[in-house]
């Protein structure tokens, strides 16, 4: 039976009926007055914007409103809708438009995450748009990651290159390498390690394996995708510097955002890590992978 996979306004439903419904009803008509600002400020900060760019968008609005550009809330709304569109800046296209060369990305993340499902995610998602995709299972440190990526490279129908349990990550990638070379294959995405015993040995490990990716594969790794998991809103902001200083992060999957009221997180992985949204998970099944859309998104806040 045909199903309709879920669009980034479905995954926004929580964060659409709970913080950004009652901005709606704050902006909904009368008087712009201060209790509308700090009212809008306060729930700005629970929807997980960040308390930085709230402020920054607050001082922004009320320059807006003396200059005259809006003397009603509901003005004001459109004038919001505006200001959280710029705050995502449209992100330079991936570098994964070439079907003639072995695209190498890399998926870094903790555990726990969504990052072995968003990695199969993706798998399908370029899988469906004809690209032939090697998974590579380079998180050698738990034998359930392994596991875990083969049954879902299995349901994807798409092959996973794995060693033992306890095996080196970079001998690891270093055969996916081979092997999709040899196979043709014109995608490899490599899952990574998401907890050692120290943060200090998770990114020497990561590091090593960017190292093993950049000498084997022209230009590699062409991207390294962070997992954050939305509904650990802030404190996914925290996991996300580590792993930027780490390895070179050039984009974000925010996964579990249907699971959060807290969407407004997106806007804070924008302006405070300075790194593309690329896809959003925004949903269950294989096919609740959406390409982001700042327009679509900005929009799905609203009603």
């Amino acid at each position: 039976m045909f199903r309709r996979s879920k669009t980034i306004r479905d995954s926004l439903t929580k964060t659409r009926r709970s913080f950004f419904g009652q901005i709606s009803g704050l902006l909904g008509g009368g008087d712009i007055t201060e209790e509308t600002w700090e009212d809008l400020e306060a729930l700005l900060i629970q929807a997980d914007l960040g308390v930085n760019t709230t402020l920054a968008l607050v001082d922004s609005l009320r320059e807006q409103v003396a200059k005259g550009k809006a003397r009603k809330t509901d003005d004001l709304q459109e004038l919001l809708k505006q200001e959280l569109l710029d705050l995502l800046d449209d992100p330079p296209p991936m570098t994964i438009d070439d079907p003639r060369l072995l695209t190498l990305v890399l998926v870094v993340g903790v555990n726990g995450s969504g990052k072995t499902t968003s990695i199969a995610k993706l798998a399908k998602y370029y899988k469906d748009r004809g690209r032939k995709v090697t998974l590579a299972a380079a998180d050698t440190f738990r034998a359930a990651a392994i596991d875990q990526l083969k049954i879902w490279g299995d349901r994807v129908d798409v092959p996973v290159i794995a060693h033992q349990p306890g095996a080196d990550p970079g001998a690891v990638l270093y055969d996916s390498i081979r092997a999709s070379q040899s196979r043709k294959a014109n995608l490899l995405i490599v899952d990574t390690a998401g907890r050692l015993h120290t943060k200090y040995n998770l990114m020497e490990e990561l590091r090593k394996v960017w190292g093993v990716a950049n000498k084997r594969v022209h230009q590699a790794p062409h991207e390294t995708l962070l997992v954050l998991d939305a509904t650990t809103g802030q404190n996914a902001l925290a996991q996300a510097r580590h792993f930027k200083d780490a390895v070179q992060v050039t984009g974000v999957i925010v996964a579990k955002l249907d699971g959060t009221a807290k969407g407004g997180v997106v806007f804070a992985v924008a302006q405070e890590l300075g790194l593309p949204v690329r896809f959003i998970g925004t949903g269950e099944t294989m096919e609740d992978l959406a390409e982001f859309d700042a327009e679509a998104f900005v929009e799905g806040l609203f009603d």
